[in-house]
This record gives C-alpha cells, sequence and structure tokens, in this order.
C-alpha cells in the first residue's frame, strides 16, 4: 500500500512517485479488448495482494461480464496515477522477454551436448560461485556440478538465452526415448555481474544486429570464438524442473508473484515502487510494436529498476524471442490502485 495520498494528489513509493490522473489521460483506454487482461488478473487473484484482494470476487464475477461492464466498474473502483520518477520524469523504458521453447535429451547424446544445471553442491557457501569461464574449465567447479545437470541442449545460444530469460519449456528426450514436456524454471545464479554478449559483440564492432538471430549467424560463421563469446558474460542461472501437464503447455512460467504469466497481459516491475498484483495501464510506442492497454504487474527482474520501468512479456517460442530481442522504446505507466486503499 503507497503513502498516504498529499495535498497535491501523489504518493511516493520507493524512489518514483504517482501522480493522481483522470481516466481520460490513459490512452486508448475505450479500445483495449479486456477480457485478455481479465484472464490475467484472475490469476493474480490466485494469490491476491493485501489491498487487492477486497476486489477479486467482483473480478471473478466480471470475467463473464462485457467489456463495458468492466470499464465501468474500473472506473468506479480505481483511480489511476501517472508514474513518474522522483524528478519528475514520466517517460520511461518498456523492454521485452520471452520463454524459450527447446528441444534438450535427458542425457548427453549426439547434438546434444551443453548442460542445463540445478544448483551446485555448496552453493550458498560460497558467495559469489565460479564464473562461467571457471566453471567450463576449473576442476573443483566441474567436481561440484557433477550430476547436477537436469538436461543437455543442442545450441549454446539457446542454453545462453534460457538463462538470461529464467526459464522455459522444454521437450526432453528421455533415456527410454520417450518425450516428455518439463519448465525449467529459475533456481539461482552464480551470484557473477551479467554481462551482455550481444554488448560484447557491438562494442568490438564485429555485428551490428545483436538480436539471439544476429549472434547466432556471428558464431557460425565465428566458431573458434565460441567460448570466448560465451565467457564474456560471466553469469550462470540454475535451474528447477516443473512438470507441466498437457492442458498448461500453453501457460506462461510463474512470475514472482507466483502466478502463470500471461503472454502480452503480464509484466515484470521493479517491486519497490509498483507492488505485485497491480494493475497498470501500458502506453509505448516505437518501431517495433505501439501498445495502449491494460497489463498485471506481476514478476521482476534484476535488470527491472526505478519506477518508469516494465519488460513486457511477449509468450513462448522464436518470434516472441525476435520481438523480446529487439523491443527497447519509451514507455508511460499509470498504476491504478482501489480508491479505498487511499
Amino acid at each position: 500500500m503507497p503513502p498516504a495520498t498529499d495535498i497535491a494528489g501523489s504518493v511516493s513509493p520507493g524512489k518514483g512517485r504517482w501522480v493522481s490522473a483522470p481516466w481520460a489521460d490513459l490512452p486508448g483506454f475505450a479500445a483495449d479488448n479486456l477480457f485478455e487482461a481479465w484472464n490475467a488478473w484472475l490469476k493474480s487473484c490466485e494469490r491476491p495482494v493485501g489491498t487487492f484482494a477486497p476486489l477479486c470476487p467482483d473480478i471473478r464475477r466480471l470475467s463473464i461480464g462485457s467489456a463495458e461492464e468492466q470499464r465501468t466498474w474500473m472506473q468506479d473502483r480505481l483511480q489511476p496515477f501517472r508514474v513518474e520518477s522522483a524528478q519528475g520524469e514520466a517517460i520511461g523504458l518498456l523492454t521485452a522477454y520471452f520463454e524459450p521453447v527447446l528441444e534438450a535429451s535427458r542425457l548427453p547424446a549426439a547434438g546434444f551436448s551443453i548442460p542445463l544445471y540445478q544448483q551446485p553442491v555448496g552453493l550458498a557457501r560460497r558467495k559469489p560461485w565460479f564464473t562461467r569461464q571457471e566453471m567450463d574449465t576449473l576442476p573443483e567447479a566441474q567436481a561440484a556440478l557433477r550430476g547436477r545437470a537436469i538436461a543437455y541442449l543442442a545450441d549454446p545460444i539457446d542454453a545462453l538465452s534460457l538463462q538470461i530469460q529464467g526459464s522455459g519449456r522444454v521437450r526432453i528426450i528421455q533415456s527410454d526415448g520417450s518425450q516428455r514436456w518439463v519448465r525449467l524454471s529459475y533456481g539461482g545464479t552464480n551470484d557473477q555481474p551479467y554481462r551482455s554478449v550481444g554488448r560484447w559483440l557491438l562494442d568490438q564492432g564485429l555485428v551490428k544486429d545483436a538480436s539471439w538471430s544476429g549472434i547466432k549467424a556471428w558464431l557460425a560463421q565465428n566458431p573458434q570464438r565460441q567460448q570466448e563469446l560465451l565467457w564474456s558474460n560471466p553469469r550462470v542461472t540454475f535451474f528447477r524442473e516443473e512438470d507441466i501437464a498437457e492442458r498448461d503447455i500453453s501457460e506462461g512460467p510463474r512470475g514472482a508473484q507466483g502466478v502463470a504469466l500471461t503472454p502480452g497481459r503480464s509484466i515484470a516491475v521493479d517491486p519497490v515502487n509498483i507492488p505485485y498484483g497491480t494493475p497498470v495501464w501500458l502506453a509505448s510506442s516505437g518501431p517495433k510494436t505501439s501498445l495502449q492497454k491494460l497489463v498485471l504487474a506481476q514478476d521482476t527482474g534484476s535488470a527491472i529498476t526505478g519506477a518508469v520501468r516494465a519488460d513486457y512479456f511477449v509468450g513462448g517460442g522464436p518470434e516472441a524471442g525476435e520481438l523480446a530481442g529487439r523491443l527497447r522504446q519509451p514507455l508511460q505507466m499509470w498504476v491504478l490502485w482501489p480508491k479505498q486503499a487511499r
């Protein structure tokens, strides 16, 4: 719950501030397909955060209501606040993330040699843990990782992408030849700093396109520099394996709020500035997409810091990955806060 509203109609959560705004300020509010957002809101109600818990009975009831009924209810029960930095800047940054969908083998095999690990032995006793390069070269690190591989991928860049995104859907070929869908969810890191391999390539003038497809194309032409490229990012993510029921294969991973993310309707935020479960009106226009829509703050990430900052969950698979790798454009946000909670 934010601090009490002052005379000017603003509150100051975290390092930013919220400024009371009329509904008319929200671009595209009358045109959004709220049904899509309502599904994400229902998921937030599976683990409601205090301020929003009293609204969940109405949110469930209105899940079969018309868009007009949903809009009218929102205007009656919620107050928009424009999100600004502490300096009063209302324009921030929108990026995007996705869930890789990959093929893997339970055991190392022809074409599958890149391991994905669960947390290694002794991780909690040594912070930071070994770097990516040390994991590949030091006997002590390799001993701690022995027997900790969950599965093996074919492509080192796919493995790196999965580690950066933090989770992914993987179809694993089992030792008996059968196939099984699992989700590899975030299980911690080696606590080393993150360094972008795309930025490493750009800084050296090696590529002009630092998207995942551009990185793969460069590596295909320079296979002898694979380790150098990978080692430029010392951070490694470890995973937990989760079963996926057939009916849940299309759902996104669980975000920091603990509920499944909804493609196009979930965002990662800095929870110091915007609490999990908060509905947010998002407006962003740029060369890759134009967005004016209701989203739910359901996740976070180590790079998502500041008040006017969001990472937009675009879904799973290669097309989502291409968009996520290229999306970086201006952002405006309005939090929609319960009137009775002010």
